[in-house]
């Protein structure tokens, strides 16, 4: 691998706990807390088919946001080095995960929606390049083993 490498770190801190530790299966909460320097610290647990919070972010869907705004920040980068004045920029990407008999599980599909607003005379076509583009250069699209596809919506700002 030629380049640079980054290296990222965070801490992470189960507060689950109620006294029992991991007794039994229900005798601790799934919940934890994720930190970095200098970062508001996210409120974590499981997806609550799997016992956990769900006022809390669980790893299916912070896997999702990063791969949705991974995309995103290319795009913006990729439209502005492209003259694209973007003025607004919204995903709803969609996950699916395959659970096994056995509990285990992965991700089998990411589809991002993304809708993205655009100022002046830009044609689908560009934008759809754009997209393309974006999602190859996407790090954590390039990191994760299932597919990730873009369907992606244009409006022109009146």
């Amino acid at each position: 691998m030629s380049g640079r490498t980054h290296r990222y770190e965070i801490a992470l801190d189960w507060t689950g706990n109620d006294g029992a530790g991991t007794r039994g299966y229900r005798s601790f909460r799934r919940d934890h807390e994720i930190a970095a320097p200098g970062k508001p610290t996210l409120a974590g647990s499981a997806d609550p088919a799997f016992r956990g919070d769900r006022t809390r972010w669980n790893p299916e869907e912070l896997l999702l946001a990063a791969v949705s705004s991974c995309h995103m920040l290319w795009f913006l980068h990729l439209a502005s080095d492209a003259g694209i004045v973007v003025t607004g920029y919204r995903d709803a990407p969609v996950g699916t995960m395959a659970e096994e008999a056995d509990g285990a599980g992965r991700f089998v599909g990411i589809v991002l929606h993304p809708s993205v607003t655009v100022r002046g005379v830009v044609d689908a076509a560009t934008t759809e390049r754009l997209h393309h583009d974006a999602h190859a250069k996407c790090f954590i699209a390039n990191s994760v083993n299932f597919p990730v596809r873009c369907e992606p919506a244009l409006r022109i700002e009146a």
